[in-house]
């Protein structure tokens, strides 16, 4: 099915790009208008993302022991390698030197005697904190949940705790400890996820627990010894179900020397939209403590597939590195992929910046995403009269970052192809508010629970002026960033075919000019 789609989108993007040859008078390179090579018998089966991370099979959810080293970065994740629904959970492993293009790992922790591997972090422990490596070759250490299936099963609260390992080769191998599990519960239902990252304040490590509905704060001198320092949460953000999958780090204020700690807290459910979302806080962490004057419950993503997002220890140049599962746990074993299931967003980097008197955390593609960014012909520019719409075909079929700038107080994107389905986004800057409609995007039927009605994400702080909107389309998702990375909205999409065309209608009373239309390929990273 999907060869069938890629041929389809071919043709149409070769006959489209011969007419633009004739009709402007630019200089078109001859490599845009070639036949490229239709991929074969690797990662083409229905909705297989080209451009997202995914696994070659089987089920996969949270992001799991973000951590670079030795130029590549390392993704972890919840990997379940017997079947596309969840079960048993491992962790998988993929490594990257541009977080684009991966390369598949075996597995790196398998369940034992204590529980099966949750969720949790990575860490290189660069002072040999833990005996477990040398001066020269310092460990990777891993720091997971241990969950006791057949302890939950009997009834009992204390069947999750937490474990360590490590690793001498870079992740290719791994040690339990034989202390584990390093953390035991005392009788807390849902006591998972740690978060380990060295503290400078305190030159310790510190962890980072959820406790059912609110944070737990651990140090530890070696990453083995811990003591609980403070808690957080009980009376502050979204409680609407568990917490899960914390956060924490620092970022400067854009433009400033100002310093802010950011906390980031996944929920399910409880997210604005249903079922899984992730908020975060901005405040002060003051080596044991953190603490907020945040009083509104801010998220980072508005749309229903960004969950359990966590970040990077070590990225290079300080950067903070974001990645999220790109599901929701509403449907996520129901999604209609068959070798496999689930897929992670586009890496993103995240940033603090003031708009106004509010201090907001952008997320926007990371700058390596450009670089499998194909050269593209420019739209001429584009004139739309109220209550008018333009219909823009697409090139690139579902495999597409489309750009331009937004002028005009109101307006709606949708995309549509020639049987039926289509994807609506409503942008009203009088009302404060972006509404996306995935109702009739094509498959969905699979749960009654993948769109029960129509997304909505205010937009209270865009500043005065033109806006830039970024759509990033995959097979099976839609990324929406408006303005940088100020509100972001993350979407499962499952067309039966390829979307064909992009159009915008105008619906503000004065004229919408678009000078700057650009639909570009993303290039297949799947060799």
């Amino acid at each position: 099915m999907v060869k069938t789609l890629q041929n389809k989108g071919l043709a149409v993007c070769v006959l489209l790009c011969v007419i633009f040859n004739f009709s402007c008078k630019q200089e078109v390179k001859q490599e845009l208008i070639e036949e490229e090579e239709i991929p074969t018998g690797y990662y083409i089966e229905k909705y297989r993302p080209q451009y997202h991370f995914t696994p070659e099979e089987k089920w996969m959810n949270d992001p799991n022991g973000l951590v670079y080293k030795d130029s590549l970065y390392h993704l972890f994740y919840q990997y379940y390698p017997d079947s596309t629904v969840w079960g048993p959970m491992h962790w998988g492993h993929a490594v990257s030197k541009d977080m684009m293009v991966w390369k598949h790992k075996p597995v790196a922790l398998f369940p034992d005697e204590n529980g099966l591997i949750f969720s949790g972090s990575a860490v290189m422990d660069h002072n040999n904190t833990s005996g477990f490596g040398t001066e020269d070759n310092p460990a990777m250490v891993a720091i997971f949940t241990y969950h006791d299936m057949e302890g939950e099963q009997a009834g009992k609260k204390d069947f999750q705790t937490q474990g360590i390992a490590y690793s001498l080769d870079n992740g290719d191998s791994w040690t339990k400890y034989e202390g584990n599990p390093v953390i035991g519960n005392t009788g807390i239902k849902d006591f998972r996820d740690p978060k380990v990252f060295w503290n400078e304040i305190e030159e310790n490590w510190t962890m980072l627990l959820v406790a059912g509905d609110h944070l737990q704060i651990w140090n530890s001198p070696n990453l083995k010894d811990w003591k609980k320092v403070s808690e957080f949460g009980k009376d502050k953000g979204a409680h609407g179900g568990v917490w899960e999958c914390p956060d924490l780090f620092p970022l400067k204020i854009e433009g400033t020397e100002e310093v802010k700690w950011v906390l980031l807290i996944s929920i399910n459910p409880g997210a604005p939209n249903g079922g899984s979302g992730t908020q975060y806080f901005i405040g002060d962490f003051d080596g044991t403590t953190f603490t907020t004057d945040q009083t509104e419950n801010k998220w980072i993503d508005l749309g229903r597939d960004n969950y359990a997002g966590v970040t990077y220890n070590d990225a290079p140049n300080n950067e903070r590195v974001f990645i999220g599962w790109m599901s929701n746990w509403d449907y996520a074993r129901d999604t209609p992929t068959e070798k496999w299931r689930s897929a992670m967003t586009i890496p993103r980097e995240l940033t603090l910046r003031k708009v106004g008197d509010e201090v907001s955390l952008f997320n926007y593609p990371l700058k390596s995403f450009e670089k499998n960014v194909a050269l593209a012909y420019p739209e001429s520019i584009i004139e739309i009269l109220p209550t008018r719409k333009r219909i823009i075909p697409l090139k690139y079929g579902n495999q597409s970052k489309t750009k331009f700038t937004l002028s005009v107080p109101s307006a709606q994107i949708y995309f549509r192809n020639d049987i039926g389905d289509s994807l609506s986004i409503d942008i009203d800057r009088n009302k404060k508010l972006v509404t996306l409609d995935r109702r009739k995007s094509g498959n969905v039927d699979f749960s009654d629970k993948f769109s029960p009605g129509i997304q909505q994400m205010k937009i209270p702080n865009l500043p005065d002026g033109p806006i830039e909107i970024v759509l990033l389309l995959d097979h099976s998702s839609l990324e929406l960033f408006i303005n940088g990375g100020q509100y972001v909205m993350t979407n499962q999409i499952f067309p039966n075919e390829f979307f064909r065309a992009i159009t915008i209608v105008n619906n503000s009373e004065e004229e919408l000019v678009i000078e700057d239309f650009t639909e570009h390929k993303v290039e297949r990273v799947w060799d």
